[in-house]
Order: C-alpha cells, then structure tokens, then sequence
C-alpha cells in the first residue's frame, strides 16, 4: 500500500505550489517600474470614463478598469499608472487626428490600442485605416524606441444565438488581418479577441458575453482582461 504520511505530504506541497502560482503578487514583467501604460481606442475602451481627474471613474469600466485595479494592487509597490483615452465613435482617423495629445504627449512606456470597429462601420477603406494606423504606431516608436506595444483585434458576434457555420464579417476579418500584420512589422504583442468570444459561445449564448454585437457586457469585459493579461505576459517573459 502506498504511504499516507508521504502522500499527505505530496499534496500539500502540490497544494502550496499552485497556492503560489494562483495567488497575489502576480509578475507582469510588461509593467516595470513607475511604468505608465495607456490605453487608446473606441467606446469598447471609452467605458464611459470620467473626464475629470476623479480616480473612481477616471478608467471607466471594462476590460481596462480590470486590468488596472488587479495590477495596482498586486503590484502597488512599483507605483504603475494607468491611463485611458479612448472615446466612443472614434475610428483610426479620429486617433489621428488627437495622437499628439492624447497619446505622444502622455509619455506611454507601455500603449494598447483597440480601433477598427468604427472604421468598418463608417467604411474607413483598408488602406487608409492600415496607413494611418501604421503612422501612429511609427510615430509612437519614434517618440519612445522602448515603447511597448499591444495591438488588439477587432471583433464581433451576431446577435443572439450564433449560428453553427457563422463566420467574421469580411470587412472586421480584413481588418484583423491588418491588425495582425502591423503588429508583426512594429514588434507588437498581439492580442486577438476574436477567437476568446467565438469559443465562449460554446458556453452560452453570444449575448451573455457582446450584448448587442458590438460592445461587451461585465462577462465580455472580463474574458478580455484575461485575455490581454495573458498575451503581454507571454510576450515579455
């Protein structure tokens, strides 16, 4: 017969390892010291944030306020910033167009951005919505060559049940490929969202995660801070 003491023993420290890897304290080595990290993008990131110095609304709420909160306090003692820009409706254009201030002049060590959604909707051409994209990333870099960057694919779901053979719209699917390609070219982490939201369909319905197609409900927000979290922390190892 197996020894008990032995395996009691063995559990226990089974137990104290996963304790470990599971618990406070977490290692983000994305965020080092006195990092400042930026978030930019559409109304997904926007969350309705506060447009006042307010630190109880000034990240808004989502995928964002997640990350932030977790990583604030697990981490509180390298003194992390985090900031966010984004604004609802806005489109790579509209990113263009505020980048200086709102991005540039903010000084990120480490930027995510989300954009593209828009942009299709408002029928922002391929090539324009992957020219000014790749100019704010190069400007970005020009501004900070240790920048760290994290580019996020946009994303949708039907509404309602998802069908069994449904498929990414061509027009968001095009742009998840832009996507995908710039952050090749600029060394970005690359986070793709889509495919977290198409497998949770598998375990409820698509407007228990993206309520209207488009923007993410608490549940949503939450698969992507996971998400995200996981990326840049196998990114910068």
């Amino acid at each position: 017969m197996p020894n008990l003491r032995l395996l009691s023993v063995l559990s226990l420290l089974l137990f104290l390892r996963l304790a470990v890897q599971a618990g406070p304290g977490e290692d983000v080595p994305a965020f080092g010291q006195s990092a400042r990290i930026l978030v930019q993008g559409d109304s997904i990131t926007d969350g309705n944030r506060g447009r006042s110095t307010d630190p109880n609304h000034i990240l808004g709420h989502g995928y964002q306020f997640i990350i932030a909160a977790r990583y604030g306090a697990e981490l509180a003692e390298r003194d992390l910033t985090f900031m966010n820009r984004g604004i609802s409706g806005n489109t790579v254009l509209d990113l263009e167009k505020r980048w200086q201030k709102d991005t540039l002049d903010l000084k990120p060590d480490l930027l995510s951005i989300l954009i593209g959604v828009n942009d299709d909707g408002r029928n922002v051409s391929f090539e324009q919505y992957e020219q000014v994209y790749d100019k704010l990333l190069t400007d970005s870099q020009a501004a900070n060559p240790k920048m760290k960057l994290v580019l996020c694919e946009p994303f949708c779901l039907p509404k309602g049940k998802v069908p069994e053979h449904w498929e990414v719209p061509a027009g968001i699917k095009k742009r998840q490929e832009i996507v995908a390609k710039l952050a090749a070219q600029h060394g970005a982490a690359l986070v793709h969202f889509q495919a977290i939201f198409t497998e949770a369909c598998k375990r409820a319905p698509a407007d228990h995660w993206i309520w209207d197609g488009v923007h993410p409900t608490y549940s949503g927000h939450q698969l992507m801070a996971e998400e995200w979290v996981r990326v840049v922390k196998a990114f910068w190892k």
